[in-house]
Formats: structure tokens, C-alpha cells, sequence
């Protein structure tokens, strides 16, 4: 008989700060160098290869695995980054299994695909730690740039604009940069402070400054904007969530994902985060 709260001698209680957070630990650990050759040898380095194909941002996925091969991991880093500054990031939390690793031929051939994702993440993630940066900033242009919003999108349009010279103002109307990457995502997927790491490291460009707690509409207005700045990128993502529209979706205590999600991100005790003794999970994503 499986035991309940109501059994005799099982005193229900929430768990301690320590055990929360190993709980929502990094969900897969580091590579070390030779577990990333190992990996790297089961790339078969397809010609037209069907994993650059299902890659959202066109990553030379066979060159950067041959460089890990190689020894080379800073190389492959720069082969990924040049494609997605981002690529610590998304190699965390893109959906690898149905994307590149989806259509890998080792998947298709023994339902085993090549560990491209965390061989991404061993490449990028050796980058940040030595802080080294591998792009230039060009000779600067006298313009300037507003960026509003630093998610993905915004961080990675003030980072390209830095490398051709321009300088470059970020506004975000949160405390912390990041977009969804600081907020939406779920701790054991992007743990240790890695969407800050990435930032700080893309900041290393030069040209760039972030100005937190600007809310477009309360602090500033786009026309304010177009006339202090020779352009502005527009990148606020996507706001809200898709509502349930049924009868007591507005009650006390009922709370849409991504708002938790930031809150529990945001959260430095675990402990005392408050959560009801009966909850009801809608959605299995």
C-alpha cells in the first residue's frame, strides 16, 4: 500500500533549502575533453547534412563536432557563435531531440543520434569560462542604436550591430537582462547563472551598454527614441501566455507558467516559496 500523508507515523512537510536546490540542479552535466572526443567520433560528417538543414540558425554542425574531434574546442566555438552568439544558451534549451538530433542519421539508423547539443554546450561553454572573445570590433561608425528588450533577440542584434562598429543602448523594463532566457526558463535547464555568464561574455564586444528597469510607454516612447538614436530594433518577444478561458481561470492562486517560471528562477530560498498543499498542473509540457 502505497503511503499518504493520512498513513500513521508520515508527517508531511517541505522539503529544505538544500535539497530544493539540488532538486533543481543542472539537468545534465558538463562534458569533460575526453567524453567530448568520444562523443564527437560517432559523427559520421554527412555531406548536406540533415542536422544543418533542421538547425533554426543554419549551424555548420559537422565542422564544429570535426574541431572538437581535433582538439580544437575554442575553433568550434567560433563556428557555432559566428552563427548564434547565443549558442551557450541553446545549447541548454533548444529542442535537440526534434530538431538537429531529430534528424541526425544515427537516429534514424539506431534511434541513438550524436549528443549535439551537449557538445555545443562543451564548445561554448569552454569560451565563456576563459572569457576570451573571438570576434573584433569594427572601427566605430558614429552611430547609434536603441534596442528595445534584452532577450535573445535584442542581445543578439546589439551584438552584431556592435561588431560593425555601431554603438549600442539596450532598454528592458526588468531589473535583470535576459528575456525569457533570465526568466522563462526552468532552473535545471539553464543552471549557475549561465544566461548572466553568456551576457556578460557577449558585453565583452564593446559598445554596448544595458539600461534595465525602462519601460517603453512609462520611461522613454519611441519617439523619444527615434530622435535620440540613428535606429531602433524593436525586440520585446512574446508577451503572455495562452489564457485557458474557462470559468475561475481569474481565481486566487491560479498562475500562469511563465510567471512562476520567473519567480521560482528569481527565488533565493526555494523554502519559502509558497505553494499550495493540492495543485493541479494543466499542460504537459
Amino acid at each position: 500500500m502505497t503511503n499518504s500523508p493520512q498513513t500513521e507515523g508520515i508527517v508531511p512537510s517541505r522539503l529544505d533549502r538544500a535539497s530544493l536546490a539540488a532538486h533543481f540542479d543542472d539537468l545534465y552535466p558538463d562534458f569533460d575533453a575526453h567524453e567530448a572526443r568520444v562523443a564527437a567520433d560517432r559523427c559520421y560528417f554527412c555531406y548536406d547534412a540533415p542536422c544543418v538543414t533542421a538547425c533554426p540558425t543554419a549551424i555548420d554542425i559537422p565542422l564544429f563536432i570535426r574541431q572538437i574531434e581535433a582538439g580544437q574546442p575554442d575553433a568550434a566555438a567560433r563556428t557555432i557563435l559566428s552563427q548564434n552568439i547565443l549558442g551557450s544558451m541553446c545549447a541548454r534549451v533548444c529542442p535537440t531531440e526534434t530538431l538537429c538530433e531529430g534528424s541526425c542519421v544515427r537516429q534514424t539508423a539506431e534511434g541513438n543520434p550524436v549528443d549535439i547539443g551537449r557538445l555545443q554546450r562543451y564548445a561554448t561553454d569552454g569560451l565563456l569560462l576563459t572569457n576570451e572573445h573571438p570576434f573584433a570590433r569594427a572601427t566605430t561608425t558614429g552611430k547609434r542604436v536603441a534596442v528595445v528588450g534584452a532577450g535573445p533577440a535584442g542581445l543578439a542584434c546589439a551584438h552584431r550591430l556592435a561588431m560593425n562598429g555601431h554603438d549600442v543602448t539596450i532598454f528592458d523594463a526588468r531589473t535583470k537582462p535576459g528575456g525569457l532566457n533570465e526568466y522563462g526558463i526552468a532552473a535545471y535547464k539553464a543552471a549557475n547563472g549561465i544566461a548572466q555568464a553568456e551576457i556578460d561574455w557577449l558585453m565583452g564586444i564593446g559598445g554596448i551598454e544595458i539600461a534595465t528597469d525602462t519601460e517603453l510607454g512609462r520611461d522613454t516612447t519611441l519617439d523619444d527614441l527615434a530622435h535620440r538614436f540613428d535606429a531602433v530594433f524593436l525586440g520585446m518577444g512574446l508577451a503572455g501566455v495562452n489564457g485557458l478561458k474557462i470559468p475561475g481561470a481569474d481565481l486566487d492562486g491560479v498562475r500562469d507558467a511563465v510567471d512562476f517560471i520567473a519567480e521560482l528562477r528569481q527565488c533565493e530560498d526555494l523554502a519559502t516559496l509558497p505553494v499550495g498543499r493540492h495543485v493541479v498542473v494543466i499542460g504537459g509540457g
